[in-house]
């Protein structure tokens, strides 16, 4: 798999498929914003500086006083930023695109210690523990602001990956989806589909044969370019890079222009049963 460069047509379709889009470059730090591009931003406990586009609020970070508002001010510029590119793009999604979490990653990737879980070097596909989509896909953009390549690897199609894993999965336990709710570690019900996802998720990085064997693909962003893909459907692991954006947006399956393509309607088809 190779990102598809912004010249390339039917941004739209490409991305349904499973490909990764590459769109034109829309978002720069000035040079008193680059003062941001150092891990010591960070507040020690998290490895990401999140940004709700909602309420404003900025967490993860040490930032204080007018560090803090300058840093709310450059996430707030790269969500609406990436917002209307995505929608000058895939002009479909306008009345349907949702906003999700802005996230500033100032750590370096390689080298990193963390569980096999957290793993993001690990070829996975993304789905929200504490967050269910309840079907919804899960469409991010990236800025690579930092001045070295962001490596990224991809994996063999979402529906392979599924009739990999998904047979073996357990179903989700009667009840379990009310009582992750009710104490408060989950921001609304874990419907099977998130229960299955996650599964995925989970037997991917935790399989290290499946890791060192699957067809895998490398791809390296040069500083300053931005790409675009739906990560619940694309098997990717982020290798090495620091200092990128990212917009995670949602979007319902019925507002896609080939449904049958997303993760909900292939473990449907697969396990041949209702997900939501």
């Amino acid at each position: 798999m190779s990102a598809q460069p912004a010249s390339a047509p039917g941004h739209t379709a490409a991305l349904e498929r499973g490909e990764i889009v590459s769109p034109a470059r829309f978002f720069e730090l000035t040079a008193s914003e680059r003062r941001f591009l150092s891990p010591n931003w960070l507040d020690g406990n998290t490895k990401n500086i999140s940004f709700n586009p909602q309420t404003r609020t900025v967490r993860g970070t040490s930032a204080r006083g007018a560090d803090l508002q300058d840093l709310t001010s450059v996430l707030a510029r790269f969500s609406t930023g990436a917002r209307d590119l995505l929608l000058s793009i895939c002009p479909p999604y306008r009345d349907a695109l949702q906003f999700g979490l802005t996230s500033y990653r100032p750590a370096e990737i390689a080298g990193r210690a963390t569980s096999w879980r957290k793993d993001d070097t690990r070829l996975h596909v993304d789905t929200f523990p504490s967050r269910p989509t309840g079907g919804r896909r899960i469409l991010r953009l990236f800025v690579n602001a930092g001045e070295a390549p962001r490596h990224w690897r991809t994996g063999e199609p979402f529906e392979q990956v599924a009739r990999r894993f998904a047979p073996h999965l357990r179903p989700p336990t009667p009840g379990s989806s009310w009582l992750l709710c009710r104490l408060g570690l989950t921001k609304g019900r874990r419907t099977p589909y998130d229960h299955f996802m996650l599964g995925i998720h989970d037997a991917m990085k935790a399989d290290p044969v499946y890791q060192a064997g699957v067809s895998k693909t490398d791809i390296y962003f040069p500083p300053g370019d931005v790409w675009t893909c739906f990560t619940d459907s694309v098997s990717h692991a982020a290798l090495a890079g620091q200092y990128a954006f990212e917009q995670t947006f949602y979007l319902p399956v019925s507002a896609m222009q080939n449904p049958d393509l997303a993760p909900l309607r292939i473990l449907e088809r697969l396990l041949a049963r209702p997900l939501t």
